[in-house]
């Protein structure tokens, strides 16, 4: 990808300041939009030798986190904000890779279970390495920009329902 020798969202948002008004809530949504299609590319380039994308490395996290390795596919949907198929998609992914295994869930013979293989513990800590060397690419703002990017985006999650 090169390079503009301008910022195209500053030049939409004076375009849209002319023939609109008020463009600071586009620019900065669209900055919103234009970072985390930055921030993906760079996770999936990270974790492409662990033969994961940004979606799956989530799921292996999310199950290195529960108390016992495994989750019912129904909570992996909901703490990823994905719907089923999504989650249907991923599990399968990574059970054909060796990282997780389905299996029945006890408590309740129609449920599936995720459960992270000792494989698939491995790659999440090599994983999770290699995003924590990258600083998560956010390594051009300081640590009290961060909390305060982090601090403004949770409000704005927390006013669209997305949390309590």
């Amino acid at each position: 990808m090169t390079s503009l020798p301008f910022d195209p969202i500053e030049r939409a948002a004076e375009n849209w300041q002319d023939a609109w008004g008020d463009a600071r809530r586009m620019r900065l949504a669209t900055s919103i939009m234009r970072v985390q299609q930055l921030l993906i590319n760079a996770y999936d380039e990270a974790l492409r030798p662990h033969g994961l994308t940004f979606a799956r490395f989530e799921a292996l996290v999310l199950l290195r986190f529960s108390r016992s390795g495994a989750l019912p596919m129904k909570v992996i949907g909901d703490r990823l904000q994905v719907h089923p198929t999504s989650v249907t998609n991923t599990v399968e992914r990574l059970a054909a890779a060796g990282l997780v295994e389905r299996r029945k869930n006890p408590r309740d013979g129609r449920g599936v279970l995720a459960e992270l293989t000792d494989e698939g513990r491995a790659v999440v800590e090599e994983a999770a390495s290699d995003l924590m060397r990258l600083d998560f690419a956010l390594s051009a703002l300081p640590d009290d920009e961060v909390d305060a990017v982090a601090a403004s985006l949770s409000r704005l999650r927390k006013a669209a329902g997305d949390f309590e």
